[in-house]
């Protein structure tokens, strides 16, 4: 059988020449020449620029051992000879050589670009851990880590091959670390690189990190399911011989040259199917299968055949991974059938083409250029993530952010849909028409307005299911609703909606700034911003903001208070001789607030993210209401005798500013009614009729968990124009049968049914 790791954890390794003598082991192993044997596919002058980074690396890591006592070289050389089988070029082999050689030996880039050459510099450096850096925690630290090399690896995908030989070694060598930090290294092998490897079709890769993380994390569970697969093995070794030798004949009779191997599942893949599926060892049922590798795409399909009319197909088992590849371009037939004694057998067939892509990935594309993997195929193999990592980081700059974004695109499931010209999507599992718009262009995204799902009508929060045919419906007028945050799969979907909320906020935030720096000007008796760009640039190195934009966000997102910038551009002023308008200033002081220092802003609705309604009181036109510059929350208004506001004015007074409803607002308000209704069949759908013909709209009902009783209290969130057209709404309920009591939700208010 193939496939299986060793008891001892170690994967393929090349040795070097046995010797008695400990020191002549390692001295083999830290020299070229183990090295020199796997690189028959280089030419001469592309050796010796490889044999050049082994002994500037050599040099470079003099007198560093490893954990294991080993010379510290033996480990580049390792990652080298990793990088050899998947048949990299030069440039890689170079930088796996030299990969530790910037952030172990003080070895700069600058050094690296005038002996090897940019190229090679670019791959170390992205190799390299920001250690050099200042982090807040170590988790900041490690995000910004993967940022870099994954975004390395977007523009170059060669990065993350020589990262992830880098691990396979590290983890193989892991019996030499201390055991405290086992857990720690193998979860994070779990979590980020086994699935990098799967989602770039290295699928042997993935099998050996798993396995390897999995047993350092759960030796006690790895050495019992171990002795469970390998009992297992041996009794049923006869079976699968028996199976074994009954296809090959059958295929002989058919006249198809075909290879025959065994398969068995990893103890990691056993182990997860256990636990998620809280199956016992003996319910485990695949196990063990068979690949059928074949010369030709029909020949697939025809052994599929050959084996139907042998043994019978377990129904819904079946998965055609050649018409629809997988995500990370992995193509193969799938079935699974009722072998001897009953037992289940899963066959595979592939041809060689495709069997090399699904061991190897984007490997394959330098392991095999002449062969006949197309040059589409190889472009297709997790290019399309790679270039999503180079979208998301457009869109997000916060480390711990990106990195969120790229762990749910490593989720290894998919879904397949259509567009509605038959195109093929592969989308995240849990995906919705929200996700699907994004992937299609970040464009149709932002604008879309509704969806069709297989011709009917569906919400944009439906989740996508395979074989779906979605159309997308868009409006130019259209923007992103934060809402959509709450249900969208994707990272690159999730990146867009917050790029552009963030943006709108941002000019937003800059408007109200300008429009209440204006008016704490006024208050102090200037009528006018100043246009002079030194009296800006004096203003902007006393408040620590880049630009006079910055500045005005800040403002208006609540950072700073108007009022002492604009005393603090009065003292500039005057002391260049220019003196505030007495008339303005006696005329501002008069009639501002007592309570309020920095002007009035009027209110229509049209403010959007820079100014919020408090959920606590939510007030609406006529209401007697202040507004408060939360700090990096903008404009928040309240009722004036919101009880959330009396106690923020206690403590923080300076931040209260005044504001005034417009004349005509330009949309409905929300405010919140309770009303008291006697139980009986109907009963809200009285209510809800009641507030219909009062032209209200409900936005949300909320009836309680209570058990039915005499009476029943109804929470509801209604739109109303103003405090007028609430009024009326309420009188209606009032006069509509089986209504006890209206009184509108207000914090600390004495409700009275008014």
């Amino acid at each position: 059988m193939s496939a299986v790791l060793t008891p001892s954890g170690k994967g393929k390794r090349p040795l070097a020449a046995a010797s008695p003598s400990p020191a002549a082991a390692n001295a083999a192993a830290a020299s070229f020449a183990a090295l020199t044997e796997r690189l028959d596919y280089l030419d001469a002058a592309d050796i010796e620029q490889v044999r050049k980074a082994y002994r500037f690396a050599d040099e470079a890591h003099l007198g560093q051992i490893r954990a294991s006592g080993e010379p510290y070289i033996t480990h580049p050389i390792a990652v080298a000879l990793q990088c050899a089988e998947w048949k990299l070029d030069a440039q890689a082999l170079m930088a796996a050589l030299l990969h530790d050689a910037i952030e172990d030996c003080g070895v700069t880039k600058p050094q690296l670009i005038e002996r090897f050459g940019a190229p090679v510099a670019e791959l170390v450096d992205g190799l390299t851990k920001l250690d050099k850096l200042q982090f807040n925690t170590r988790e900041e630290s490690q995000a910004e880590s993967f940022r870099k090399m994954l975004l390395a690896m977007a523009r170059d995908v060669r990065v993350i091959l020589v990262k992830l030989a880098d691990r396979s070694h590290n983890m193989r060598t892991l019996e030499d670390v201390p055991r405290e930090k086992w857990a720690r290294i193998s979860s994070e092998t779990l979590d980020i690189y086994a699935p990098i490897a799967h989602r770039l079709g290295l699928n042997q890769t993935y099998r050996e990190l798993q396995e390897l993380a999995f047993r350092h994390l759960r030796p006690w569970r790895y050495a019992i399911l171990s002795k469970a697969v390998t009992k297992a093995r041996n009794r049923r070794r006869d079976l699968i011989q028996k199976v074994a030798s009954e296809v090959d004949a059958a295929f002989e009779r058919a006249n198809m040259r075909v290879t025959i191997a065994g398969r068995e599942k990893t103890l990691y893949s056993v182990y997860r199917k256990m636990d998620e599926k809280h199956l016992s060892f003996a319910q485990v049922t695949d196990i063990y299968g068979f690949r059928v590798i074949v010369p030709t795409l029909i020949d697939c399909y025809t052994a599929l055949g050959i084996l139907h009319q042998m043994y019978k197909p377990v129904p819904g088992k079946f998965k055609d991974h050649i018409a629809i590849p997988k995500v990370n371009g992995y193509q193969s037939l799938h079935t699974t059938v009722v072998g001897p004694s009953g037992v289940n057998v899963e066959f595979q067939m592939r041809t060689e083409a495709m069997h090399l892509v699904a061991e190897s990935g984007v490997a394959a594309h330098w392991l095999y250029k002449a062969s006949d993997i197309d040059g589409g195929n190889a472009d297709r193999l997790g290019t399309k993530w790679l270039q999503s990592l180079l979208d998301i980081q457009d869109e997000t700059r916060d480390a711990a952010e990106f990195w969120d974004h790229v762990k749910i695109d490593l989720f290894p499931d998919a879904v397949y849909v259509f567009t509605p010209k038959s195109q093929i999507m592969a989308m995240p599992r849990g995906a919705t028409v929200v996700d699907f718009a994004y992937a299609i262009h970040s464009n149709i995204g932002d604008r879309t307005v509704a969806a069709k799902i297989n011709g009917v009508q569906v919400p944009l929060r439906t989740e996508l299911k395979n074989g779906d045919i979605v159309e997308v419906v868009t409006a130019p007028v259209s923007t992103p609703n934060p809402a959509w945050l709450g249900f969208v799969r994707t990272g690159r979907a999730r990146s867009k909606i917050r790029h552009h909320l963030k943006s709108l906020a941002q000019v937003e935030s800059e408007d109200l700034g300008l429009k209440l720096l204006t008016q704490a000007l006024r208050a102090e008796g200037l009528g006018t911003l100043p246009e002079d760009d030194a009296i800006w640039d004096k203003l902007l190195r006393f408040t620590g903001n880049r630009t006079r934009a910055e500045l005005l966000t800040d403002i208006g997102l609540g950072k700073r208070i108007a009022s002492i910038v604009a005393k603090r551009l009065v003292v500039m002023l005057s002391e260049r001789g220019e003196r505030p308008d007495a008339l303005l200033l006696t005329r501002e002081r008069y009639t501002a607030h007592e309570n309020v220092s920095q002007g009035e802003v009027i209110l229509d609705g049209s403010e959007n993210a820079s100014v919020q309604f408090a959920s606590c009181c939510r007030p609406v036109p006529g209401d007697a209401i202040v507004g408060y510059l939360g700090r990096g929350e903008g404009l928040v208004v309240h009722c004036d005798d919101c009880a959330v506001a009396k106690r923020l004015k206690h403590k923080d007074s300076e931040r209260f500013i005044s504001v005034e409803w417009a004349d005509e607002p330009v949309r409905s308000f929300e405010t919140g009614i309770l009303v008291t209704v006697i139980n009986g069949k109907g009963a809200l759908a009285r209510v809800t009729t009641a507030i219909a013909s009062a032209e209200a709209d409900i936005t949300h009902v909320d009836m309680g968990d209570e058990k039915a009783q005499d009476a029943a209290d109804l929470r509801l969130i209604i739109a109303v124009r103003d405090k007028t057209h609430l009024d009326a709404v309420m009188r209606v309920l009032k006069r509509t049968p089986a209504v006890m009591r209206v009184v509108r939700i207000k914090p600390g208010v004495n409700a009275n049914g008014s």
